[in-house]
């Protein structure tokens, strides 16, 4: 998710260059809203495998 995110960032500044500020300012919203959305799976990522810690057998 975090590589969609840079892709979109990427496809943004390169829209700017050229002049598209729409394309530019939804696909800089996309990169935002993924970025974001990987900022929170990650931290809930965290947390579950703190409260799991080491004590599981498999």
């Amino acid at each position: 998710m975090l590589n969609w995110s840079v892709t979109f960032f990427v496809i943004s500044l390169i829209a700017a260059v050229f002049g598209f500020g729409e394309i530019a300012g939804s696909a800089a919203g996309i990169a935002k809203i993924l970025f974001f959305a990987f900022l929170a799976l990650f931290v809930i990522s965290l947390i579950t495998n703190m409260f799991r810690g080491k004590n599981s057998s498999v």
